[in-house]
């Protein structure tokens, strides 16, 4: 049995995270952390903590999980750049599982992104569009960058030089070195992702839509099962799942 903290309890996905746990034989949450709770105060009871909380309480969420060698699953996003950076060098101490999504759809879409770009390769035109909730804090999401990500990669960009957000306003014609990257909000939308590739005369375009919140807490818990008999190092889903 793993016995599980998390962070986060009292949000969307840790409410989730709570009850698929309670559905699943080997794992059992032992305590559950939100705004004005210590994490320190019920670590020892753990094998593994679970971060859905807000970007600005995760460095010190890892802090305290590396101080007491406990694995960690990160699926807050919003993260910026140093605040990333900060928290990776927790890998060295503990086993890390830090994932955009946990969705075994949506790393499936991933895989299918990356295999799809090399194939169609660079005369087409490559757009990302996904839609959230209206209480959705963050944009783009953790996702929609991941595959902002892979699909720079592939086509050796910078993320942060290749991406434009939306467009407005007199740009000129679509240059052959941006992503383009669209964000949608609204109702109660658990999350819609899609990769456009586009060239004249024709249109490839890989949609994933998750209906359920449960799809992302049940790849978390795997996660946490999966990585408290890893060594210390930063881990994704697709490592998880064997994808990688």
């Amino acid at each position: 049995m793993i016995k599980v903290i998390i962070c986060g309890s009292k949000g969307r996905m840790g409410q989730m995270l709570i009850e698929c746990a309670g559905r699943m034989e080997d794992i059992e949450v032992v305590a559950e952390v939100d705004m004005g709770d210590d994490l320190k105060d019920v670590i020892s009871k753990c094998d593994a903590v679970i971060d859905f909380s807000v970007h600005s309480q995760t460095y010190n969420t890892a802090k305290v999980s590396a101080e007491n060698g406990k694995a960690l699953v990160i699926g807050t996003t919003g993260h910026e750049d140093e605040e990333r950076d900060r928290i990776l060098e927790f890998q060295k101490q503990i086993p890390l599982v830090w994932a955009s999504n946990f969705s075994t759809g949506v790393n499936t879409l991933f895989w299918l992104t990356r295999k799809a770009a090399e194939i169609l390769g660079p005369d087409f035109d490559l757009e990302v569009i996904e839609m959230h909730h209206r209480h959705k804090v963050d944009a783009p999401s953790g996702t929609a960058r991941t595959l902002g990500e892979i699909l720079a990669e592939v086509r050796n960009l910078q993320y942060n030089e290749a991406i434009q957000h939306g467009r407005s306003g007199i740009v000129g014609a679509r240059t052959n070195t941006e992503i383009g990257m669209h964000s949608m909000r609204g109702g109660d939308v658990v999350g819609d992702h899609t990769v456009v590739f586009a060239q004249e005369g024709e249109r490839v375009e890989l949609t994933h839509k998750a209906s359920s919140r449960a799809t992302f807490a049940n790849g978390a818990l795997r996660a946490a099962i999966w990585a408290t008999s890893k060594e210390p190092g930063l881990y994704n889903m697709q490592n998880v799942l064997g994808l990688e």
